[in-house]
């Protein structure tokens, strides 16, 4: 789960689509499936949400129970573009994940009872008082390199529960590690969009959706309409599919938003919308081309 809003235009003279080369009033739209490698049901969901459903791309969470599976789901789909979905809270305690690096190397990481912080607005203020970046970016590295150890090649970095990293200087470092492997980040807070813009680097141009913000009543009704709605420019929503079988509602509170989000994402409906608005859905690797020309290591 990642903390939301619900999109709106952004007035830019500078679209970052017009960077990817597209025309300024043309609609992009990346549908990225976060949370991919957190458990099986939500596995299955995200590769049939991009298979068969409007997804384009999806986030690997690397210290989860499902992450093997993932992984494998991944190699035997190379034409599945994926990001790694950075990962310092655990708010699954029925399936707890900790960090990949010794917990002795990363104590500022750890909560008192030395598990990661769950991302309630207590545990994710008090992670980012007291996380040393040494160590986040210790953390970090281990997770991009056991995707590196997989033989599988991401297209971006995001951060799971975490805006823009939470910390400044977390996103520096996030921007920093991108750049030595050619990858982008995805960036959705004000100022790091502009700090990106200023450096001529595709971010999103409108507000960010990510789906915990929509209520679940009438949901489908309301993903429509905000297909129908949607700004010129680049936009990106974060959705949370899971198949919501009886495991999903054993270990996840969340297990609802996931299955609506399923739902809608392998619709027909779905599909018939974009058509009809003529949108265009691309995925990271668009924004990767960009941003690996663009930043030096």
């Amino acid at each position: 789960m990642d903390e939301v809003s619900v999109p709106t235009a952004v007035a830019s003279s500078a679209q970052s689509s017009e960077l990817l080369g597209y025309p300024p009033e043309v609609r992009l739209l990346i549908v990225n499936c976060d949370d991919f490698g957190m458990y099986p049901a939500i596995n299955a969901a995200v590769i049939e949400s991009i298979e068969e459903g409007i997804a384009t791309s999806c986030s690997l969470m690397v210290p989860c129970p499902g992450a093997p599976q993932a992984m494998k789901l991944l190699s035997q789909r190379p034409q599945i573009p994926f990001g790694i979905h950075l990962t310092l809270v655990c708010e699954m305690p029925g399936i707890p994940w900790g960090p990949l690096s010794d917990g002795e190397r990363v104590l500022s990481l750890l909560d008192p009872a030395g598990e990661l912080f769950s991302p309630t607005p207590a545990g994710r203020a008090t992670l980012l008082s007291q996380a040393h970046l040494d160590e986040i970016e210790l953390e970090f590295r281990a997770q991009i390199d056991a995707v590196a150890d997989a033989e599988l090649t991401p297209t971006h970095l995001d951060f799971h529960c975490l805006a823009d990293g939470g910390r400044d200087d977390i996103l520096d470092l996030t921007v920093d590690l991108a750049a030595e492997s050619g990858l982008a980040v995805r960036i959705w807070l004000e100022p790091g969009r502009q700090a990106m813009r200023s450096r001529r680097l595709p971010v999103t141009d409108n507000d960010f959706l990510g789906s915990y913000s929509l209520d679940l009543e009438g949901k489908a009704a309301r993903y429509a309409q905000l297909l129908r709605d949607l700004p010129a420019g680049l936009n990106e929503w974060a959705v949370h599919p899971s198949l919501g079988d009886k495991e999903s509602q054993t270990v996840d509170g969340g297990w609802l938003v996931r299955r609506t989000d399923y739902e809608f994402l392998i619709s027909p409906q779905a599909r018939e919308v974009l058509q009809q608005e003529d949108i265009t859905v691309v995925d990271y690797r668009t924004i990767q081309r960009v941003w690996s020309k663009t930043v030096s290591p």
